[in-house]
């Protein structure tokens, strides 16, 4: 059995900010029941020279837009990174995810070998689909969807395992 570069990527991408976006709500109802300024959790990072909250979010969301776009041989679609409150970052995700939706696996066919060049801190560096995807891609996504879990677990909102991993299919 063979698995596709459609498989590996938009139905993960979706999974996990849906599962971010179920953290989030949860940590809303958390400042809320609280009293605690949403903004304090939004800003809050894990160390004064990480990314706070809200940047993990948006980072998590360019990524998983821009492979997909990237495989799918499609420029990915520009947002603003404005957003700041728990909102913002709902309506984040979610435009996210419906773009995503978006993506058909016939794209994907021969994205594996396709040649993607991006520029990495003013360095520009050529993948294959495959390299990008697995070395570049899948790492930094899950990195920030981590860290963005690993904030929220760290100023007390009551989340676990089971919420970053969402139902098991």
């Amino acid at each position: 059995m063979s698995i596709s570069m459609y498989q590996i990527t938009v139905p993960v991408f979706i999974r996990m900010l849906t599962n971010l976006d179920a953290i989030l709500q949860k940590a809303a109802a958390y400042a809320e029941a609280r009293k605690i300024e949403p903004a304090v959790l939004t800003g809050s990072r894990l160390y004064p020279d990480m990314f706070p909250l809200s940047r993990q979010v948006q980072i998590a969301s360019d990524t998983a837009k821009g492979a997909g776009s990237r495989l799918a041989g499609l420029e990915p679609p520009k947002y603003e990174d404005n957003e700041v409150s728990f909102d913002e970052l709902h309506a984040r995700l979610g435009k996210t995810i419906a773009y995503l939706e978006t993506l058909k696996p016939e794209q994907f066919e021969g994205a594996d070998q396709r040649s993607l060049t991006l520029s990495h801190h003013g360095e520009d560096v050529t993948y294959t689909g495959a390299s990008y995807l697995l070395s570049n891609a899948l790492p930094n996504f899950f990195f920030h969807v981590t860290t963005a879990y690993d904030i929220l677990r760290h100023c007390g909102v009551e989340i676990g395992k089971k919420d970053y991993l969402g139902t098991l299919k």
